[in-house]
C-alpha cells in the first residue's frame, strides 16, 4: 500500500517551476566543470585555427637549373626562376569571409552542446526536487507511524488491543521505512547523474519546493525570441551565408590566375636577368561549381524551413500541453483541498472510532492523491523548462 505522506504546502501553487536562482548555481557549476564541454571547447578552437588555413597565397615556386655543355669549350649554363602564382583578388577576400562564418558555425555549435547538457541538467534537477520533497514529507509521517507503533506497543502489552492491530501498526512502519529507502535509493542516483554531468564534483543539491512562474499566454511573440535564440537555426543562417559567398567565390575562381616571378640564365660570358608572368586560364577546373553552390542554396533554404516548421510545432505542442497541466494540476489541488479528511481521520483513530487499518486505508486515498498531484507539477515543470530552453 503506497502512504506516501505530502503537505498542501509543497503543492500549493498554481505552476510549478523549481528555484530559478539554485538552479542557475548548478547549471554555472556544470557549464564550469563538465568534461564534455571542455572537450568540446578545444575541438571548437582547434576548428576556428584550421578555418583559418588555405586562405592565404600559394607557395612561391623555386626552380634551379644546371646543365652541362656539349661540347664542354662551351661552357655551362645556370637558370634560375622565383614564381609566385596569383588568383584574382576577390578570391582572397571570399576565403576570408568564409572562414569567418565558419569560426561563427564553431561558436553555435559549442552553445548548442551546452544548451544540450543544460536541459540534461535541469530535467534532473526537477527529478530531484520531486524526490527531495517526497523524502521530506514521507520521513515526517515516519515520526508519525513510530509514535502511533510505540503507542500500539504499549497498548499490546498492557493488554489493550489484540496482536493483530499491534502489527497492522509495525507492518505500517515498516512499508513507510521501505518507502524511505526507495526514495534516498533514487535521490541519490540522480545526485550521482549531477556528477557525473558536472566532471566527477559532487553537487549538492537539497532543494525541495517547486517555485510559481508564469507560462507565456501570446505564444506566438514568444516563440520569435525562442527561434532567435536556437543556435541551430543560427547555424543554418551561417551555412547560408557561406554558399552565398561560396557562389561569389566560385565566380572568382573562374577568372585567371597570374603568376609573375624573377628569372636569370648565366651561360659563358653572358647573363640574362627578368621578369617572368604568366597566366592561368580555368576552363574546365571549375565546371558546375557555381552551378552546385546556387543548388546548394535552394536546398538549405529547404532545410531551414522544413526544421523552423517542426521546431514551431513541436514548442507549440509543448506550450499546449503545458496549459493543460496547469489546468489539470489546478483542478486537482482545489478538489484534494475539498475532501482532505487526513485531520478528522487522525481524531478519530485518536478517540479509537476507527480501527488503525481503517485509518490507513482511508489515508491512503488522500497521500496517493497528493503523490499525483505532485507529479503532474513535475512534469509540468519538465515540459516547461524544454519549452523554455531557448529563452
Amino acid at each position: 500500500m503506497k502512504t506516501l505522506i505530502l503537505i498542501i504546502s509543497i503543492t500549493a501553487f498554481s505552476l510549478s517551476l523549481f528555484s530559478q536562482s539554485n538552479i542557475d548555481k548548478v547549471l554555472a557549476e556544470i557549464e564550469q566543470n563538465n568534461t564534455s564541454l571542455q572537450a568540446f571547447r578545444k575541438s571548437v578552437d582547434a576548428e576556428k585555427i584550421g578555418n583559418k588555413t588555405d586562405i592565404y597565397l600559394q607557395n612561391p615556386q623555386i626552380a634551379f637549373n644546371y646543365l652541362w655543355g656539349s661540347p664542354s669549350n662551351i661552357g655551362n649554363r645556370k637558370d634560375l626562376n622565383i614564381t609566385q602564382t596569383i588568383d584574382f583578388p576577390t578570391v582572397y577576400a571570399y576565403k576570408n569571409q568564409i572562414s569567418d562564418l565558419k569560426n561563427e558555425q564553431s561558436e553555435l555549435e559549442y552553445q548548442k552542446q551546452l544548451k544540450s547538457i543544460k536541459l540534461n541538467a535541469s530535467l534532473i534537477c526537477a527529478d530531484l526536487i520531486y524526490s527531495n520533497a517526497l523524502y521530506f514529507e514521507l520521513s515526517k509521517q515516519m515520526k508519525n507511524a513510530e509514535s502511533i507503533a510505540n503507542s500500539y506497543k504499549i497498548k499490546f502489552e498492557k493488554g489493550e488491543i489484540n496482536i493483530l492491530e499491534f502489527n497492522k501498526s509495525q507492518l505500517n512502519l515498516l512499508n513507510l521505512n521501505k518507502e524511505l529507502q526507495s526514495i534516498e535509493i533514487e535521490r541519490n542516483t540522480l545526485l550521482a547523474e549531477l556528477t557525473q554531468i558536472n566532471g566527477g564534483k559532487a553537487i549538492d543539491f537539497s532543494e525541495k519546493e517547486f517555485q510559481t512562474a508564469e507560462i507565456p499566454a501570446d505564444f506566438e511573440q514568444w516563440y520569435v525570441l525562442a527561434e532567435q535564440n536556437n543556435p541551430t537555426f543560427s547555424w543554418l543562417k551561417k551555412e547560408m551565408e557561406i554558399s552565398q559567398k561560396q557562389v561569389g567565390l566560385n565566380r572568382a575562381m573562374s577568372f585567371p590566375k597570374f603568376q609573375t616571378g624573377y628569372m636569370s640564365e648565366n651561360v659563358v660570358g653572358q647573363q640574362f636577368n627578368g621578369v617572368t608572368i604568366g597566366l592561368t586560364v580555368p576552363l574546365w577546373e571549375n565546371k558546375n561549381k557555381v552551378k552546385f553552390a546556387k543548388a546548394n542554396i535552394l536546398a538549405l533554404e529547404s532545410i531551414e524551413l522544413d526544421n523552423k516548421t517542426q521546431f514551431y510545432n513541436h514548442l507549440k505542442a509543448l506550450h499546449t500541453k503545458t496549459i493543460a497541466l496547469q489546468k489539470n494540476v489546478n483542478d486537482f489541488r482545489s478538489n484534494i483541498k475539498t475532501f482532505d479528511n487526513s485531520e478528522l481521520l487522525k481524531k478519530a483513530l485518536d478517540a479509537g472510532e476507527i480501527s488503525l487499518i481503517d485509518y490507513i486505508f482511508e489515508l491512503s486515498y488522500y497521500y496517493e492523491s497528493l503523490t499525483k498531484l505532485l507529479e503532474l507539477e513535475k512534469d509540468m515543470n519538465k515540459t516547461w523548462v524544454e519549452l523554455n530552453q531557448y529563452k
